[in-house]
This record gives structure tokens, C-alpha cells and sequence, in this order.
């Protein structure tokens, strides 16, 4: 029986916090002892990929006390519940399936008499369907001509996982002739977004995406209507250039204003919608449906392997471990995700809500105060571009900040050049290397201004090349890792009520109903 406990109830725990400043980096990665290490601590991924933690402060005895943590938590049969279809989103009294979107092993889930496998089976197949029309120019504009650009209209989940993913890949969809329209993203409600985006397309040529589960999000709303006038001021009738991905119950689901509508649920979470119709319906546009396929088939090889009890053959719940001894032994406030690939240049920021909108919780599952830490500040940037920006902090900062790193040994499109004896691939993971011993080891120097002390920890996820199967699996191993991470604070990482009062105000200060400070900033910006 699965039983919710705070971290600090648990004897695990308390034994992982007498291990704080165990273990030196300086000296565990010097030299030889550096060099085994490199070679010992990793865990395989799916589709190729290895999570290398040996520049992490940990040895043994640390890793049996976080296995011990992990059983005594029981992470493991808390993900089996979750994929089940147990009600672990306590906040909303919801189930939790992001996983079964893309064909998790388990039980099938039935609500009110719907299959929940088939019903995300069948709303990819209708995705895949439409999208194929679309590219065999059986769905065309008035003037007959096909659709050049998908163009996807929401924010926050609906935008930052779509839009990172489709980054990452369209240069590898380019390369290799599968890229087959344009995507193309609006989500601030400032009107310089749209606005930008419309002017740098050919409306009459575009398909355009309304994303939001409850029909009601104020930001992408105002932008459906501001693309609706565009079209309409271009002569073009919007009902048929745009789409919607909602709910069956949203005011979205209603009438004709749409060419067609792709269905989620209640039990996907936004920052968790990648795989449901979310981002199948404008990456199966953009890429076609085989390549969102494998998206999803690269995420389910590695969530099998997070169903795995052996923490030491569960990369993700090893990275979320080692995490949270990060996080509430060492005391660490933040985290850095420093993918070093360009395609990966908005899956940080992907991340930044995955992370900081499930975990940025300070009460648990019951509604009660923690009297511990939870989720970390995430932020970060690609390299080699960090290192001439924030790397300075990271380095000789006051604070310590832990490091994850991304790379992988082949570039996606090809093309390179020797320039000085090396390629500028080999340019780029020679930086990785060198920085994640700089960060470990550190140099001594007379003067402290070049002194730098090491002792800061960091993981890296190796991979051979950026694929649609290695993104999926990459992808998985962060949302697991969070998932893990909130099971272990016993928080509930499926709400976000964090959002919500800001909304409100807003709405308040639109209607001319506000006071006090609100009244006079309002005022401010001439509401």
C-alpha cells in the first residue's frame, strides 16, 4: 500500500542529512580517481542516450542512502499508481496521464466509461489524418493553394514545450527533407508578438492553432481575435484557416468558427501537453505525423526504464535524487540546464515551467505547511553562448549553483568545416568537457581574482545526435525527474495555483474595478 509522507517523517532522510559536504569534487575528480569516475557513475538512457553524474557530490555510501530513500518513499509504486490512473493530482482531484498519451505500459484507464488509451490514440490518429491532407494538398485555402505555415496560438504549456520541441527539430527537419510547413508561435498577449508573427507570414498560405483547454485563457483569446481581424482585413474567411485544440466542454468545442477541433483533457497537465494533441497537432503539421510518433515512441522507452526499482538502472529517478540531496542537504537554491546544442536553445525555458510550476510548491499533498525546502530556481541558456554571459557566477560566485549539461557528439545538419585542426562540433564538446572539469577542480592562483575554487557539482545527458527519438527520451527523463522530485517532497506537482491570483487582479483592473495600490498603478500605465 502506497502511503504520502513528508521528506523530513521519512529515516532515510534523516540519515542522507548527516552525509552533508561528504564528498570533496576537487579531489574526487582529480587525476585517476577523476578518470574512474567519469567511467563509473553513468546510467544509460533510451535511444542512445547516458546520464553521466560522476562530477555530482556523491560516492557510494550516498547513492545506498538514496536508494534507501527511493524505497522507503516507494517513488516507484507512486509512478505505477500515477500511470494507473490513481487520483495523485490531490489539488484538483484528478488523475494524471500525460504518460498513457504516449502508449505507457500499464492498466488501461476508464472514466465515465471512455477508454483514456484509446481516446489520446484516437485524437493523435485524427491529428495524423488532418495533417496528412493538409501535405497531400487535399485541404487547401479558397484559392486552392496549399498551406505553407501552421502557426500555434496560446501560452504557457500550449507554447513553451510545442515550441521548444519544434526548434529542435527543424533544422534536423530540414536536413532531412521532413520538414513539411513552417511552424511559427504567438503567446504574449503584447501586440508586437502577433504582430511580428503575421507580418513575417503569408496569412492567406497559413493555418493558424488555438490552444487553450478551458476556451476561457484571456492572453490567447485576444490573440485569436487579433488574427482573426488580420485574416478578416486580408479577405479570407477565419473559420477556415484556423483550428482549435481544447476540451470537449470548452466554448472553443461550440459552433463553426473552426476548420477543425483536436480534444484533450483534464488529465494533462499544460507544461506536461507535449505528447497529447497539444503538440501532436502542429508537429504532426510541421514535421508530419511519423516524426511526432517518434517524439512519443523515444518518451515511452524512457519512461519504462523509470518504472525500474534499481536506482542505479533508473536514470531518472537517479537524477531526481541526487537532486533533492542537492536541493535539501548541500542547500543549492538553484539549478542550471545548460544544453549545449543551439536546437535546444528554448527547451531551458521549457523547462524553467515544467520545473518551477510543479515543484514551486510550499505546502504538500494534505494541504499543510513543509518545514523543508522544495523545487529549485531553473534557468539557463545554450553554451557556448553561457559562458560569455552567466558562466562568470558559476564559476566564482558566492553561491554554488549544480550544473546539467547536455551534449551530444555529432551536429544535426551536417555541415561543418576544420578550422585550426578541429571542426567546430569538436569545438563545441571539447567547451563541455572543459567546463565541467573548470567547475569540479577548479585552478589555484596568487591572485584570487583568477582563483578558482571547483567544488561545483554538475550532471551531463550524452546523447550521439539530436533526433525526434532522443528528444522524446530527453524530454520524459526532465518530466520524470520532476515527477520524482515531488513524490519525494510530498508535494502535488499537477496544480498550479500560483497563477491564478494575477489573473484575477487582471480581469479586475480590465473592468475599472480596483483600489488602493492597484488603482494607482493601473493609473501608471493608463488602464
Amino acid at each position: 500500500m502506497v502511503t504520502w509522507n513528508n521528506l523530513d517523517t521519512l529515516a532515510s532522510y534523516q540519515k542522507l542529512t548527516t552525509m552533508k559536504n561528504r564528498v570533496n569534487i576537487v579531489e574526487a575528480m582529480s587525476g585517476e580517481n577523476g578518470a574512474e569516475r567519469v567511467k563509473r557513475y553513468s546510467a544509460p538512457m533510451a535511444e542512445g542516450l547516458t546520464y553521466n553524474y560522476a562530477a555530482k557530490e556523491i560516492d557510494d555510501t550516498i547513492l545506498e542512502q538514496l536508494a534507501a530513500l527511493a524505497e522507503e518513499a516507494q517513488l516507484v509504486e507512486k509512478f505505477e499508481a500515477l500511470y494507473n490512473g490513481e487520483r495523485v493530482n490531490t489539488g484538483e482531484n484528478r488523475m494524471v496521464l500525460h504518460h498513457l498519451a504516449r502508449r505507457q505500459l500499464g492498466n488501461d484507464v476508464v472514466e465515465n466509461g471512455v477508454n483514456k488509451r484509446d481516446f489520446y490514440a484516437g485524437v493523435q490518429a485524427k491529428a495524423a489524418e488532418f495533417a496528412n491532407k493538409v501535405h497531400a494538398g487535399e485541404i487547401t485555402n479558397a484559392a486552392d493553394e496549399s498551406f505553407t505555415t501552421v502557426v500555434q496560438i496560446g501560452i504557457g504549456g500550449s507554447d513553451l514545450g510545442p515550441r521548444a520541441l519544434y526548434l529542435a527539430l527543424e533544422n534536423w527537419a530540414k536536413t532531412n527533407n521532413k520538414l513539411k510547413m513552417e511552424a511559427k508561435f504567438i503567446s504574449n498577449v503584447d501586440p508586437d508578438d502577433a504582430a511580428a508573427v503575421l507580418k513575417s507570414i503569408d496569412v492567406a498560405r497559413s493555418l493558424f492553432i488555438v490552444v487553450s483547454k478551458s476556451g476561457t485563457t484571456l492572453e490567447t483569446l485576444t490573440n485569436e481575435a487579433f488574427v482573426k481581424n488580420a485574416l478578416t482585413e486580408a479577405g479570407l474567411d477565419p473559420s477556415k484557416h484556423m483550428l482549435a485544440v481544447t476540451s470537449e466542454t470548452s466554448p472553443l468545442a461550440q459552433g463553426d468558427d473552426y476548420l477543425d477541433a483536436f480534444f484533450m483533457d483534464d488529465y494533462i497537465g499544460g507544461r506536461f501537453s507535449s505528447s497529447s494533441a497539444v503538440g501532436g497537432v502542429v508537429l504532426s503539421l510541421a514535421f508530419g505525423p511519423e516524426v511526432f510518433a517518434d517524439i512519443l515512441n523515444g518518451a515511452a522507452e524512457e519512461d519504462k526504464l523509470a518504472t525500474n526499482k534499481d536506482l542505479l538502472q533508473n536514470p531518472d529517478m537517479l537524477d531526481a535524487l541526487i537532486g533533492v540531496y542537492e536541493r535539501n542537504v548541500q542547500g543549492y537554491p538553484s539549478t542550471a540546464v545548460l544544453p549545449y546544442s543551439q536546437a535546444l536553445n528554448r527547451f531551458p525555458a521549457h523547462l524553467q515551467q515544467l520545473d518551477m510550476e510543479s515543484n514551486g510548491k510550499s505546502v504538500n499533498r494534505f494541504g499543510e505547511y513543509v518545514d523543508y525546502v522544495t523545487g529549485p530556481t531553473i534557468f539557463g541558456e545554450p553554451g557556448t553562448n553561457g559562458q560569455h554571459s552567466f558562466y562568470q557566477l558559476l564559476h566564482q560566485g558566492t553561491d554554488i549553483t549544480p550544473l546539467q549539461f547536455v551534449g551530444y557528439k555529432k551536429s544535426q545538419i551536417g555541415m561543418d568545416v576544420v578550422i585550426e585542426g578541429s571542426t567546430s562540433q569538436q569545438k563545441l564538446c571539447a567547451n563541455v568537457a572543459a567546463q565541467i572539469v573548470a567547475f569540479a577542480c577548479g585552478k589555484d592562483d596568487e591572485d584570487n581574482n583568477k582563483t578558482f575554487k571547483g567544488g561545483r557539482p554538475s550532471s551531463i545527458i550524452i546523447g550521439d545526435q539530436l533526433t525526434p527519438r532522443s528528444l522524446g527520451a530527453l524530454l520524459a527523463h526532465f518530466e520524470n525527474k520532476i515527477m520524482f522530485q515531488g513524490f519525494t517532497w510530498n508535494i502535488n506537482s499537477f496544480d498550479q495555483e500560483g497563477v491564478q491570483l494575477g489573473k484575477v487582479l487582471a480581469k479586475r483592473v480590465l473592468a475599472h474595478d480596483t483600489d488602493g495600490a492597484l488603482k494607482v498603478y493601473s493609473d501608471l500605465l493608463d488602464i
